[in-house]
């Protein structure tokens, strides 16, 4: 890779050059075609408290964001949280768009998941029962359970871990787990892999009885998992689902890629599986690229800027916080794959810019990034809650990240090549097999200055898809080949056409990403 210097009316100015040359591809490792997948929040299901939307004020930068409460239970603070009645999984919308993006495993946690009690028999009227904070009735779960076929998915789930779930204060109590797994056995829709707890090293934070310690967790996941083990052998063991300290102490607290984690962090990784004796087979975290704005004013230095969300050094938060935590997969389940169950754009719901083209670019470059480093899934939070869900809560519209995510998923392939380009301002290059199985391969150029265009040397005939904001980085929806991507009649997609190029040397326009399939 080289400097090209491209003319401009007010001189030249120096923009990436990349000549792709896959003849000299090296194979490094093939992925887990579910590579991403998403999250639907145990809160979307029963009804509950999620992330405030943000108000045009907020958008605009003028109105101040306000937080009252105790931090301990974010869950129930007013200026951060407010009520959703629980998501419409037979939406045929959302299951039509769900479906297009292909095989996938579907995550129902969060920290309200560890508090919700399970009455499958229909005997709390409504009413929920003393140590949780919410209810799944069965005709709730049955929704779940009917989603995962209808999209052909995969179930991970965490289970309640609460002062319900601990009646004597001692060890955890399995009723809840085994009600839970044996009613989705016998419905017919079996629990693919289980985390024991969402979020465990914030211990009370994510909803564990107070005073609750690593050590009461190494112990009550070992209970879990060694029950998981005997009743349902086929379940994958996945955790520990922890944040906030893969890159502590190597890399400034915005980069910790933790979110909320970076400021309630209560323990450590290792404190959590310090003892344990079941071996997982997936090892687990959380990333975000720090705090959201609406929780700036609590750790300014956790947050990025709008202006710094193209930068290098925002998009190698992903990559660093999968490389730290790829020494602790090797330490705690070596061989095993690496699951990131909770990744976006920043812990608590989301920036502003969250919905818009910007955040296509972190999108896509922890997926080509991830690919490089290690096997396993990223599950995006959310599919369609929040600002960062990869469709509007409520009415499903898809956004940016919606077609960026079905691009990948459609051009692709699980065969991960070193391609020889390391990364530079204008030029994330990264490079795949063919999803349809063709001979050949993807380029991905994420051309990430906002002022230069980068330059690509093809080697011959090319199809060339590229995603922009056409013009505007904040743009709410996204362009490829500069038409608008937007639903037509009766829900149906719009066509993603590729634009044949002959010619040797392309020009990628600031701000794009570009997939090249050769």
């Amino acid at each position: 890779m080289t400097k090209h210097l491209i003319e401009h009316k007010d001189g030249p100015r120096s923009a990436a050059a990349v000549v792709l040359t896959p003849e000299s591809n090296q194979v490094i490792r093939k992925m887990d075609p579910r590579l991403m997948s998403y999250n639907v929040e145990m809160t979307e299901v029963t009804g509950g408290t999620f992330w405030k939307a943000y108000t045009p004020g907020q958008i605009a930068g003028t109105e101040e964001f306000r937080f009252s409460g105790d931090l301990s239970d974010f869950t129930a603070m007013a200026d951060l949280m407010q009520y959703f009645p629980p998501i419409d999984l037979y939406n045929e919308r959302l299951r039509k768009l769900t479906k297009r993006l292909g095989p996938a495993w579907i995550r129902v946690s969060g920290s309200w998941a560890t508090k919700t009690y399970y009455d499958f028999e229909g005997t709390t009227n409504g009413k929920v029962p003393e140590g949780y904070a919410s209810v799944l009735t069965k005709e709730q779960w049955i929704g779940v359970l009917e989603f995962v076929k209808a999209v052909d998915g995969k179930l991970l789930i965490s289970v309640s871990n609460c002062a319900g779930d601990h009646p004597d204060g001692g060890p955890l109590d399995l009723t809840q787990t085994k009600k839970i797994f044996d009613f989705s056995h016998e419905y017919g829709v079996d629990i693919d892999a289980a985390e024991f707890m969402n979020e465990p090293n914030m211990l009370a934070g994510s909803g564990a009885p107070k005073g609750y310690t690593a050590a009461d967790y190494a112990r009550d996941q070992d209970i879990f998992f060694g029950w998981v083990r005997e009743h349902y052998p086929d379940c994958l063991l996945v955790g520990p689902c922890s944040l906030g300290d893969g890159a502590m102490g190597r890399i400034d607290s915005r980069s910790v890629g933790a979110g909320i984690g970076a400021m309630m962090q209560m323990c450590t990784t290792h404190d959590l599986m310090r003892g344990t004796q079941v071996p997982m087979d997936v090892f687990s975290y959380h990333y975000y690229n720090g705090i959201s704005e609406r929780l700036a004013s609590m750790m300014p230095s956790g947050h990025w800027d709008g202006s710094e969300a193209h930068t290098d050094a925002y998009l190698a938060v992903a990559p660093t916080n999968a490389k730290a935590y790829a020494s602790l997969r090797d330490q705690y389940v070596p061989g095993g794959q690496m699951w990131v169950t909770e990744s976006g754009d920043a812990g608590g719901g989301g920036d502003t810019w969250a919905s818009t083209y910007l955040d296509v670019l972190r999108t896509l470059n922890e997926l080509g990034s991830f690919s490089m480093i290690t096997d396993g899934v990223i599950f995006h939070n959310t599919l369609a809650s929040s600002d960062y869900g990869f469709m509007k809560h409520g009415t499903f519209e898809p956004r940016p990240n919606y077609f960026a995510v079905l691009l990948w998923n459609t051009l692709m392939g699980t065969v991960v090549y070193d391609c020889g380009n390391p990364d530079c301002e204008g030029a994330h290059v990264y490079c795949h097999s063919r999803r349809d199985g063709k001979d050949g391969c993807v380029y991905l150029v994420i051309n990430n200055s906002l002022t230069d265009t980068t330059t690509v040397e093809l080697p011959g005939p090319a199809e060339l898809y590229t995603l922009s904001g056409n013009g505007d980085m904040r743009a709410p929806v996204a362009c490829l080949n500069g038409e608008a991507l937007v639903l037509g009649k009766n829900d149906s997609l719009p066509a993603l056409r590729g634009e044949t190029r002959n010619d040797g040397i392309v020009e990628l326009a600031p701000g794009s990403c570009t997939f090249i399939v050769l």
